[in-house]
This record gives C-alpha cells, sequence and structure tokens, in this order.
C-alpha cells in the first residue's frame, strides 16, 4: 500500500520550507510520495520548489482544483490531503495505514492550533469536538481517503469553500470516517491577523450560510468582503 500526501500551494514563500524540512525525507520512501500543486503563486513559493529538487505541478489556483490535480497526478492508494501550514505527528504514517487496514475509508486527526493563546487553545478543541461529533472534518485536520473511494465520490466538488466539508459529508456514504486520536498543529496566522474573535464569528456565519444552502458565489464574495 502506498501513500500520497497531496498539498495545494499558492504563496506558500514563509510556510515551505517547514513543510520541505519535514516531508522531503519522510516521503522519499516506496510507500511515500510528496505531491505538492501550485496554484500560480506569484511570490518566492515556486522559486523555492524549483531549488528544493522536489516533484512538483502546477494547476488552476483553487484548493479543490489543485488537490483533483494532485491526487490525478499521484499513483498511491491512500491519499492524504494536507494544507502547508498544518504539521503531522511524528508517528502519522503508521497511524493512517492502520486506520485503512482495519477498514476505514479514511480518516482524520484532531487540531490544534499553533498558539499559546487561551483563546486558540479552546477553538483547536472546538473544531475537533466538532468534528468528532459529526464525523465530518475540516481541510486542516489531514483529511485522507483512500483512491478507491475518492475516484468513487468523484473527487472534491469545485468549490471556493468548504469544499472539505462537502467531501466529508458525501464519505458518510462510505462508511465515515476515523476519528484519530492523534493531533495535527496547524499554524493560527488566518486567526491572528483578523482576531479571534472576529474570525469566530465570520466562520460561523460561513458555516450557517452553508447548512442553509447558499450558492458558493455568495459564499466567495462574504468571505472576501469580511477579510
Amino acid at each position: 500500500m502506498r501513500l500520497s500526501v497531496i498539498v495545494p500551494i499558492w504563496n506558500e514563500e514563509s510556510a515551505l520550507p517547514l513543510l520541505l524540512a519535514e516531508l522531503r525525507e519522510q516521503c522519499a520512501v516506496p510507500d511515500c510520495e510528496l505531491v505538492l500543486v501550485d496554484g500560480g503563486s506569484t511570490d518566492g513559493t515556486q522559486r523555492l520548489l524549483r531549488e528544493s529538487g522536489v516533484a512538483w505541478i502546477v494547476s488552476e489556483r483553487g484548493r479543490a482544483t489543485q488537490m483533483n490535480a494532485g491526487a490525478a497526478a499521484s499513483g498511491a492508494e491512500v491519499l492524504l490531503f494536507l494544507h502547508a501550514d498544518t504539521r503531522l505527528p511524528a508517528d502519522w504514517k503508521a497511524i493512517v495505514f492502520e486506520a485503512i487496514e482495519s477498514g476505514h475509508v479514511g480518516g482524520f486527526f484532531r487540531v490544534r492550533l499553533d498558539s499559546p493563546r487561551s483563546i486558540l487553545r479552546v477553538v483547536g478543541q472546538l473544531i475537533t469536538l466538532r468534528s468528532r461529533l459529526t464525523g465530518v472534518a475540516t481541510g486542516d485536520q489531514g483529511l485522507f481517503v483512500t483512491r478507491q473511494v475518492f475516484e468513487s465520490t468523484g473527487g472534491y466538488a469545485p468549490l471556493p469553500l468548504f469544499e472539505d466539508v462537502e467531501l466529508a459529508q458525501r464519505l458518510k456514504r462510505f462508511g465515515g470516517l476515523a476519528r484519530l486520536d492523534a493531533t495535527v498543529v496547524t499554524s493560527a496566522r488566518r486567526w491572528e491577523q483578523l482576531g479571534p474573535w472576529r474570525t469566530i464569528v465570520r466562520m460561523c456565519v460561513l458555516r450557517a450560510m452553508y447548512t442553509l444552502g447558499t450558492g458558493p458565489e455568495r459564499l466567495a464574495r462574504y468571505y472576501e468582503t469580511a477579510r
């Protein structure tokens, strides 16, 4: 069984060095590959990619589009979709393989924000709790799925937001996802930039709009104007 770690990238010059330092060697083995998908970065991301010597591809910008392109370019039976600013636990490969071998079609991790602020520790705990209660993960929780099931669902829908939630909801028809006890650590930068409380309100409003069936274009407009 082989595993592909698929990372959509756009202007990730600051996050890319740490990502490559952690995953380049771990994925340079027969049972794992790293698939980086750049969406047309305009900062120094592509320069870093060229200098790193790792394989990478370019697709149209858009997280769903980039992740579908990465899945199509990979050759593994298990696909793990990872944000560029999310760090996996030390024994992540063994954990993922164990979940698949035990009969799950995929799974996701607990999440912690990399901030010492109490409010952001609570945010991470609430995201984890919500996902464990609903079985629906967000993209920064290291969502993984077998290729067979991913292709059976049609992959990620071309949505500007909540493409991860929409996919996880569809995966319930295939038995749902394993709720892993291991934790990924993701960047708190968007929470710090906008402010924790403002970000919480924005995300709650967006999720409510999505749940009520608001169209993707309107969701994207609200997301941009609320930044």
